[in-house]
């Protein structure tokens, strides 16, 4: 729970700041990308870094995809 709140504050502070919504992402990149090194299990580490690495188009593209009406 502690860290949604440090990531959710990061987010809001960049909103507030005027970020754009890619800036944002890699803010939530950076934060995953920190937490992935914390763990002990190689493989685990190494898939969480993949998933981190995902680009903001990459990204934009899958969430459409979800979000698209009459899927």
């Amino acid at each position: 729970m502690k860290h949604f709140l440090v990531l959710a504050s990061l987010i809001l502070a960049a909103a507030l700041a005027g970020c754009a919504s890619e800036q944002i992402y890699a803010l939530g990149q950076n934060w995953q990308r920190n937490e992935c090194a914390k763990r002990a299990d190689g493989l685990a580490r190494e898939r969480c870094t993949k998933d981190a690495s995902t680009s903001y188009d990459s990204y934009r593209q899958q969430a459409e995809r979800v979000n698209s009406p009459g899927q």
